[in-house]
């Protein structure tokens, strides 16, 4: 049986909540009922949040970690009895990740493209056409300063 010890990482350490590992008695719920899971071998939610709290979370951020396969569905946390919270600590882990340069190609795309144009991708034709009969502005693709500007205050 492992012994929840406190990780030598600080951040890890926060991100564990050890008093939420205590909650979870591996019943499996959250693996059972995750999409990425179904469809990935090495992702698992519940081993995530364990390493994490036993502290062996080091490898866990990087840009081949499974952490990015992730859904971000909330569906770990919502069906878990013991009311542990799974992609909180898959969510920090990504921001760690990410804080630390290391994430996919993908990820930073999406977030230059957000910071750029306000959108995650680009303004398809349907898109703008929607817009149009929704007597909504021509979206221009200008929108960066304002986001720039918001998140350099948040």
């Amino acid at each position: 049986m492992y012994k929840i010890e406190r990780s030598r990482d600080d951040k890890l350490n926060r991100i564990a909540m050890l008093d939420m590992a205590r909650l979870c008695y591996t019943c499996g719920i959250c693996v059972g009922d995750c999409p990425a899971a179904r469809f990935s071998d090495d992702f698992n939610p519940r081993q995530i949040f364990l390493k994490v709290c036993l502290g062996l979370g080091k490898g866990l951020t990087g840009e081949e970690s499974p952490i990015w396969k992730c859904t971000t569905c909330y569906t770990c946390t919502e069906r878990c009895p013991a009311g542990v919270k799974p992609l909180d600590v898959i969510l920090a882990l990504r921001n760690l990740s990410f804080k630390q340069g290391e994430c996919p190609e993908g990820v930073k795309a999406v977030r230059a493209s957000v910071l750029k144009t306000g959108a995650v991708g680009a303004v398809t034709q349907r898109v703008a056409d929607l817009r149009k009969s929704m007597n909504l502005p021509e979206a221009t693709g200008d929108q960066g300063p304002d986001l720039e500007q918001l998140i350099s205050e948040a």
